[in-house]
């Protein structure tokens, strides 16, 4: 079975003030972020500072990595790989299952470039290098996680909260009362960035969609089909 492998990890938790607040907070965020978009057998802590879930769909599994990182700002930032291919789960009695194959060495690859020197900075890669049909995609995926990222970074706090709303699909009157700020407050945030990151989102995921995984994977029906076109709820 090809699948969308993500492998996220708690970035710099060792100079935390509390590494058990950190910890207290990972496992009730990534309920929620699967409860919006979910995976196939859980997003689920694994060991030490790490995470991991496996999606049918690309443009699923670079969501998450979108929401995940949003639902644990400020308290803590993360950073996602994510890899294509076949997958074996070998124990299904395990949490998270026990699993091997091209989708987590490819994931565990991506997460491995974010570690050179020089990529440091960034927040999400994706390797496709397994994927049916061959990588031709990839570029174009990384291109939006290197924007993207770098964008989200930029936000600040409010900004980070307005757009999780904003991809939740909430008005701007509805984000304006929940900040307690004007509506023309949250059109200026909007223009600073959070409504760039929102619709680039929105067009990589149509992207991801139309290509089948962005990268020859075999991807299945989106949760965006399923509702008529309409973007998955954030």
């Amino acid at each position: 079975m090809i699948v969308y492998a993500v492998i996220g990890d708690i970035v710099g938790s060792r100079r935390a003030a509390s590494r058990s607040a950190v910890q207290a907070a990972l496992a009730p965020a990534l309920a929620r972020v699967d409860a919006v978009v979910p995976s196939l057998d859980g997003l689920l802590p694994t060991v030490g500072d790490e995470f991991q879930g496996a999606y049918a769909t690309l443009e699923d599994a670079v969501s998450v990595t979108l929401l995940a990182r949003l639902h644990l700002l400020p308290l803590v930032d993360t950073r996602y790989g994510v890899g294509v291919g076949e997958r074996e789960v070998l124990d299904v009695t395990r949490t998270p299952p026990l699993q091997d194959g091209p989708a987590w060495w490819t994931a565990r690859a991506a997460i491995d470039e974010l570690g050179r020197p020089s990529a440091r900075a960034r927040r999400g890669w994706y390797d496709a290098t397994h994927a049916p049909g061959g990588p031709a995609g990839a570029g174009v995926v990384n291109a939006y996680l290197l924007c993207r990222d770098a964008l989200v970074d930029r936000l600040g706090e409010r900004g980070q909260r307005i757009l999780r709303a904003s991809l939740g699909g909430a008005s701007q009157r509805e984000i304006a009362t929940a900040e307690g700020i004007s509506e023309p407050a949250v059109s200026q945030h909007l223009r600073r960035g959070v409504g760039a990151v929102r619709d680039a989102h929105a067009e990589l995921r149509r992207f991801a969609s139309a290509t089948g995984g962005g990268a020859g994977g075999a991807a299945g029906a989106t949760s965006a089909d399923a509702a008529g076109g309409r973007p998955t709820p954030m």
